[in-house]
């Protein structure tokens, strides 16, 4: 038996869990743990990354290597997405990543984390045709599924933290910030060639604001298990009515709405836009929740790998 974790080092946070991998290639999840780090936040169209941001993240990480260092036989891969992708002192931060914490982080092109997020997908629900859209902190990927295969996809560089600090979305939300930012999303949907391909189909949700979208239904619907979102469905009314509700709020009110964590808040408004602005594009009346996505598809790969 092995021990593979997986360190995945997003725009808004950092995640790390830790799988058993069995001799006749299942796995089991054995730790899971997020922290909210926000390694995107304040780098602007410069696309700096800042120091505080970065001793933030470097922080989560060594907490991490503390757990992770306990479990034998381990395997550690660390990746990283949109932010540090797009950083213009990408080099130093990962140098000193290595440096501090001793682990290399690879990172994932945009057509790589849209690819993850398909293999988690598709090994985990039952589905053969859709569109899934990965809203992270920085970027959404979207990927046409037919007859579950990947037909198209794609990486965008928008999003929740992005959206939120360029269309100052994060406490009162007036009309025309509101306007130009779904003007911006709009038009960056429909330059997609492909993406009217996939009008009608359902709309499969990835990434910390979709999950965030979840849980406050699922807690308003006063189900038990409000972290229980895999294969969890809402028609395209309860997204924009819960949309609503968020743009009613200033952010101290917002902070206080069941299933919403407070940390996240202040980003949630750029975080539900870009599904928003789709469900209006390509009229789909539903959306479903996927838990699995980009780390599961690292993992379904290494299985597969090591048969």
């Amino acid at each position: 038996m092995e021990n593979l974790v997986i360190v995945d080092l997003g725009s808004n946070s950092v995640r790390m869990a830790i799988n058993e991998i069995h001799d006749d290639g299942t796995f089991r999840e054995v730790r899971r743990i997020k922290e909210d780090s926000r390694i995107s936040e304040g780098m602007g169209s410069n696309h700096i990354l800042q120091p505080v941001a970065m001793e933030r993240t470097l922080a989560a990480l060594k907490r991490f290597k503390r757990i992770y260092e306990s479990y034998p036989n381990r395997t550690v891969r660390g990746i990283t997405t949109a932010a540090v992708r797009v950083a213009r002192n990408q080099t130093e931060f990962l140098e000193q990543v290595q440096r501090e914490i001793g682990i290399q982080l690879d990172v994932l092109s945009g057509n790589d984390e849209a690819y993850y997020d398909y293999l988690g997908v598709m090994n985990s629900l039952e589905i053969k045709d859709c569109l899934i859209l990965d809203t992270g902190g920085a970027s959404c990927e979207l990927i046409h599924v037919k007859n579950g295969k990947p037909r198209n996809l794609i990486s965008v560089p928008f999003g929740a933290v992005s959206l939120s600090e360029r269309f100052h979305l994060n406490n009162v939300v007036r009309a025309d910030r509101l306007f130009a930012a779904q003007t911006f999303v709009n038009k960056q949907f429909r330059d997609i060639w492909w993406i009217m391909d996939a009008v009608q189909l359902p709309i499969v949700l990835l990434g910390g604001a979709n999950r965030t979208l979840a849980r406050m239904n699922r807690q308003r619907q006063g189900l038990l298990r409000v972290d229980n979102i895999h294969g969890y469905r809402l028609k395209t009314e309860v997204v924009n009515k819960t949309f609503r509700a968020l743009l009613s709020r200033n952010l101290t009110n917002r902070k206080k709405m069941p299933g919403l964590e407070t940390q996240r808040a202040d980003i949630i408004i750029g975080g539900i836009l870009p599904l928003v602005m789709l469900l209006q594009l390509l009229d789909a009346d539903r959306v479903i929740f996927s838990e699995s996505g980009v780390r599961e598809g690292i993992i379904s790969e290494y299985v597969q790998h090591q048969k």
